[in-house]
């Protein structure tokens, strides 16, 4: 069936070239709850947004709950290996059937009157389903469905727009998808070698653009992760972790990119990468004997070929609005409400080395969102909290607005300096894009 959203919101009255302006974006964006019911239709139900890895759900029948905004779904891979995104909502009551968060199953029953479904969406039984008369179908209360989805290299998204869904994935990614090849490359170059494992979650008080806006920024962690980067230079030295960050970095090689449709790159290869990586790392437990046991066991140039994927990838990669790259991470943005919005950073390894390599991998993946998420996180609620003061309205996203160092290829992709607010200015574009109509949205 097919729905047109309506809302009893005047978005009429809501003038996005007001709100978003060059080199700066309106509080507004962040604190109305008027604006984050829209973006909720406009945004999240109507581009692409990433559900799962493949490897996720490799066995017939396993699932993992997930969310699209406020909508609750569940991504199932059925007996005959096909994929599908169930909306996790009886079409009876509106409870949900399927209350654990990832598992194996052929069949979902929802808790309050017994109501049973496929895995495929199908509802399958309907306690004393004799007593809704001689016109009742039961296939009519099958599970609501994402309509569309696709997969690009283990990556599974879904959207309910049309518009969107009849259209290629890779028409959304871009030059992104050539970033997430990179990605893929550095763990080992093939996708179906890469597990997803769980995840470290946070719960943070605040709208979701404030985790999304520091997701390609550049600018901040000399100065919001400097407790860190003192600790380590003190501890460890010189030429550790991320002490490139430590001063003038935009004459270093790193450098910002717009990919198109809000999709933006940040890379600190040229310099994490700039020697070996691994070597570069804070000191690990034991590391030393998996080391000189690689090399035995595998020989020098495939044990550093594995070594050197345990760091991160070095590059801060987001597919606009909410799946990040970083490291060998990837991070998660879920809107739950206009103040509170969950940041999931999934854990990744690899089924081709050996269980020490992916052993080292975790600790270092455990490192970061220990130590600088905590930095990172209060920030996103300072922003929050300070945005909600209706006397200073505007929030800049203007840095090398206006110093020329721009410079766009032959793709149209858009390069500076890695403090730039390019990465802002990139995906509001799209923002307000998608936030300027209302799409016809579909359910299976």
């Amino acid at each position: 069936m097919t729905t047109k959203v309506e809302d009893a919101v005047e978005t009429d009255t809501l003038c996005w070239d007001d709100r978003v302006q060059r080199g700066r974006v309106h509080r507004s964006l962040y604190v109305d709850r008027d604006v984050f019911d829209i973006e909720q239709r406009r945004i999240f139900g109507a581009t692409w947004i990433y559900l799962a890895h493949e490897s996720e759900i490799a066995d017939p029948n396993s699932f993992v709950v997930r969310q699209i905004g406020p909508r609750p779904i569940i991504v199932t891979r059925d007996s005959e290996h096909r994929i599908h995104a169930l909306i996790n909502r009886c079409t009876h009551r509106g409870a949900s059937v399927c209350r654990a968060a990832a598992g194996n199953k052929k069949y979902f029953t929802c808790g309050y009157h017994g109501w049973t479904f496929e895995n495929n969406g199908k509802c399958a039984n309907i306690p004393l389903h004799e007593a809704y008369g001689s016109e009742f179908r039961q296939s009519d209360y099958d599970l609501g469905c994402v309509p569309y989805l696709a997969s690009y290299r283990g990556f599974i998204f879904g959207t309910f727009n049309p518009e969107k869904g009849e259209l290629p994935l890779t028409d959304h990614l871009g030059p992104a998808a050539d970033r997430m090849d990179e990605w893929i490359a550095h763990n080992g170059g093939d996708h179906k070698l890469i597990q997803v494992a769980g995840a470290q979650r946070f719960l943070v008080n605040g709208n979701w653009k404030c985790i999304y806006d520091n997701a390609g920024d550049g600018y901040h962690p000399e100065y919001s992760h400097q407790s860190l980067l003192r600790m380590t230079q003190e501890r460890n030295g010189e030429g550790k972790d991320l002490d490139y960050f430590a001063g003038g970095i935009d004459v270093t090689p790193m450098y910002s990119e717009s990919l198109g449709n809000g999709h933006t790159f940040l890379d600190q290869r040229p310099c994490m990468y700039d020697g070996s990586a691994f070597e570069r790392q804070r000191p690990q437990p034991g590391r030393e004997a998996v080391v000189e046991t690689l090399n035995v066991e595998f020989g020098e140039e495939r044990a550093n070929e594995m070594l050197e994927s345990v760091p991160g990838a070095g590059m801060n990669l987001s597919i606009f609005p909410s799946l990040l790259f970083i490291g060998n991470q990837l991070q998660v943005v879920t809107p739950l409400s206009v103040d509170r919005t969950d940041l999931s950073w999934y854990a990744t390894s690899r089924r081709d080395v050996p269980d020490s390599v992916n052993t080292i991998r975790l600790r270092t993946q455990e490192d970061f969102p220990i130590f600088g998420e905590v930095d990172d996180n209060s920030n996103f609620e300072s922003c929050f909290n300070g945005m909600r003061v209706p006397e200073m309205e505007w929030v800049d996203i203007s840095r090398h607005l206006d110093t020329g160092v721009e410079n766009i290829d032959e793709a149209g992709v858009v390069r500076a300096p890695i403090s730039s607010d390019l990465h802002m200015r990139s995906y509001y574009k799209e923002w307000k894009r998608l936030m300027s109509r209302e799409p016809e949205m579909v359910v299976k």
